[in-house]
């Protein structure tokens, strides 16, 4: 039953619970720096929606399972919320590796979360202003 899933690996080949090196994309410097940009885009646009207090950051990083993008927004209350982007090798080759529509909605989302989770953190502490 284990030889049928793709954690088992390929004896000699793959070790179990890894990928095959050729499913794993390699990114050249220009891609690399073009998946930075795209993903401090997101971020960048997550800080216009957001007040100071709110910290932003991207992290792009080569991992087991190939390059991956991460944009996190920690609140000044509650938990940090985060996106994160594993490209797929055909989408490096176009260009485009996270497409403006994209950008603007998960800025929007992350925006949100980030707003929801100090709401969240803050409900009971605040005192109404009004009845």
């Amino acid at each position: 039953m284990n030889g049928n899933t793709p954690y088992a690996g390929m004896p000699g080949i793959t070790q179990a619970g890894k990928r095959a090196p050729d499913d794993v994309p390699d990114l050249t410097a220009d891609q690399k720096r073009s998946l930075r940009r795209e993903a401090a885009t997101i971020a960048a646009r997550t800080r216009e929606f957001l007040p100071d207090e709110y910290a932003v950051d991207v992290d792009v990083r080569s991992g087991v399972a190939g390059p991956t993008a991460t944009v996190a927004v920690h609140p000044p209350a509650g938990h940090p919320v985060s996106a994160g982007f594993t490209p797929e090798a055909e989408d490096i080759e176009h260009g485009e590796v996270i497409p403006a529509e994209d950008r603007d909605e998960v800025a929007r989302g992350l925006a949100a979360s980030a707003a929801l989770q100090v709401k969240q953190a803050i409900q009971d502490q605040v005192t109404p202003t009004a009845r």
